[in-house]
């Protein structure tokens, strides 16, 4: 309990917020660090997996491709392609830069999978009867995709975006041991001085930014759940009923047929 008030401490003392402290200090610049580094990442990746995913959960097509490409990109293993990515590129280009961006591609194949999951699982909870109906008023396939699809599989689409972003976050705590900034360079200093007050605060930090990042998301994601909006398990449950086969009452001729 003592070393967690310690802790509590060491991030509110005055001196560690106190600009031009000796690295990694001062806290807010880490902070900063890390909040370039996530919102980067997740932009370029939201930029490749949204549309993938408007397509293949529009037209349907390519949706077992996706599922083995992001389980493929599952099971990678972070901290080696991260020192792969930023050992290539920094050796390529000059300068921080070629681990910034060595990085960077690392944390961006982090957050397809779970981006472009939710895009494609949200476009495909779209009831039918809805997608149906705006066909039969003469809406174009585009305008289905952006009148129809995607504000009813919002939910689900910031959901993706939601796992993505705190995938990130919680990976670029490594990004110190590449060289680059962020709040993992306040645990990688606090490991090499053996002060667990350090430590134990750059973790307690981490955390409560993915927290808030985590709240803010939540708060969208509710705003978001209008009438007739798929959220994860109702949008599920319809799409079950809706693609269900529809009963056939066959007349007796037909009934004794089959039976002979």
């Amino acid at each position: 309990m003592n070393l967690f008030l310690d802790a509590i401490a060491w991030i509110f003392a005055p001196q560690n917020w106190q600009p031009g402290g000796v690295s990694p200090l001062p806290i807010q610049d880490r902070l900063l660090e890390h909040l370039l580094y996530t919102v980067v990442a997740v932009v370029i990746a939201a930029a490749i997996a949204l549309p993938l995913g408007f397509y293949i959960g529009h037209t349907g097509r390519g949706r077992q491709f996706v599922i083995g490409f992001t389980g493929a990109m599952r099971a990678l293993p972070t901290l080696g392609v991260l020192f792969f990515l930023t050992m290539v590129l920094g050796a390529l280009v000059k300068g921080n830069s070629g681990i910034f961006w060595g990085t960077t591609i690392a944390l961006v194949l982090l957050a397809i999978p779970s981006i472009l999951a939710g895009a494609y699982a949200g476009l495909e909870s779209v009831s039918r009867p809805a997608i149906d109906a705006a066909r039969s008023i003469g809406m174009t396939e585009m305008q289905i995709l952006t009148r129809v699809e995607i504000p009813l599989a919002l939910p689900l689409i910031i959901g993706g975006l939601r796992a993505g972003t705190l995938q990130v976050i919680a990976t670029a705590v490594i990004a110190s041991y590449a060289g680059l900034g962020g709040l993992g360079r306040i645990i990688s200093s606090g490991i090499g001085l053996n002060d667990y007050d350090r430590i134990l605060g750059g973790a307690i930090l981490v955390t409560a930014f993915a927290l808030v990042v985590d709240a803010l998301f939540a708060i969208v994601q509710r705003l978001t759940r209008g009438p007739g909006a798929v959220s994860g398990g109702r949008g599920n449950r319809f799409r079950r009923r809706a693609s269900r086969p529809e009963t056939v009452v066959e007349t007796p001729t037909q009934e004794r047929n089959v039976t002979a």
